[in-house]
């Protein structure tokens, strides 16, 4: 019996350095995840702080915009009404504008304090993994771990951290394509010199000028700002209509110069927008398909096409 007692003593004196051996690793391994929470954290605050600071920055210039806009009508104003003109519709569009720009300094500031609660919750992770990574330190320290396991670790975080730079990036990337603008429901017209509209296909003496119909999709990640959208009517010889005296001109896509054949300035405010075009070519349109491409900054917003027979 007693020797049997001893045995069993010896097996557990064996066993113990092996249980310490495996917690060792363990610890490393949760420390390590710990710490990359923490970075992922860090990174992720200072994104905010930067997306804040710009989006305040974007609301001060935009409301300064509107107070400047809103001081010339003012001016417009007073100098009809001095003339005797008719100020009704300006006074109207007024407003309009007044009550706009409170309601766009409501949102703003709306969306600035729900991205500074997300600020502040992030902030408060951090300490609470800093608490996190000194209780872990404190058991670590008992333990003795070997250099080259150290090593291993560091590399694998910095790959963590090289993974999260690079998802990042592609966030970024999906951010700006989901931001483009498209078209839907481009319809082409002839309008004879009566006013009559054909669509679809036509012949040259029902062309007195071409009329080009479509709408702007609404999108709600895209930027509110200023827009040149860029019709391009090209015809079955592959040239592109091109009239400078009717607007037409050029513009840089993908590295090379295009020709555009009508322009218009437009302040994209997220909404669906109407876009109507007028082409007077002054002479006979090619026999057959002629594409409608439109487009806007350095992308294709969509396209259709229209017969000449």
């Amino acid at each position: 019996m007693a020797e049997q007692q001893n045995q069993g003593q010896e097996k557990q004196k064996e066993e113990a350095p092996k249980k310490k051996s495996l917690l060792v690793p363990i610890l490393i391994g949760i420390l390590v995840i710990v710490i990359g929470l923490v970075v992922y954290n860090y990174f992720e605050n200072q994104r905010l702080e930067e997306e804040k600071r710009t989006q305040e920055a974007i609301i001060e210039r935009t409301y300064a915009q509107l107070d400047s806009i809103n001081n010339e009508l003012n001016d417009k104003i007073l100098t009809i009404s001095q003339l005797g003109g008719e100020i009704d519709t300006l006074v109207k569009i007024r407003e309009k504008l007044e009550t706009e720009r409170q309601e766009f300094r409501t949102r703003a500031f709306r969306q600035i304090n729900d991205l500074q609660e997300r600020v502040d919750g992030y902030k408060e992770l951090l300490v609470a993994q800093d608490i996190e990574i000194e209780r872990l330190k404190e058991i670590n320290e008992q333990l003795v771990v070997e250099n080259t396991t150290l090593k291993e670790e560091k590399n694998e975080l910095n790959e963590s951290l090289r993974d999260l730079n690079q998802s990042n990036s592609e966030l970024e990337e999906k951010v700006a394509l989901a931001g483009r603008l498209a078209v839907e429901g481009l319809q082409v017209f002839a309008v004879a010199s009566n006013g009559r509209e054909r669509e679809g296909e036509f012949r040259n003496r029902h062309i007195n000028k071409l009329k080009i119909d479509f709408f702007i999709e609404e999108n709600q990640v895209a930027p509110i700002e200023g827009k040149d959208i860029l019709v391009r009517i090209i015809a079955p010889d592959k040239n592109v209509l091109f009239d400078v005296t009717r607007g037409s001109g050029s513009f840089i896509f993908e590295g090379r110069e295009m020709f555009f054949t009508a322009k218009k300035e437009i302040l994209y405010d997220r909404q669906r927008q109407k876009m109507t075009y007028y082409y007077e070519k002054g002479s006979d349109y090619q026999s057959g398909q002629h594409l409608v491409e439109v487009y806007t900054d350095d992308y294709l917003m969509g396209k259709g096409s229209f017969t000449v027979k």
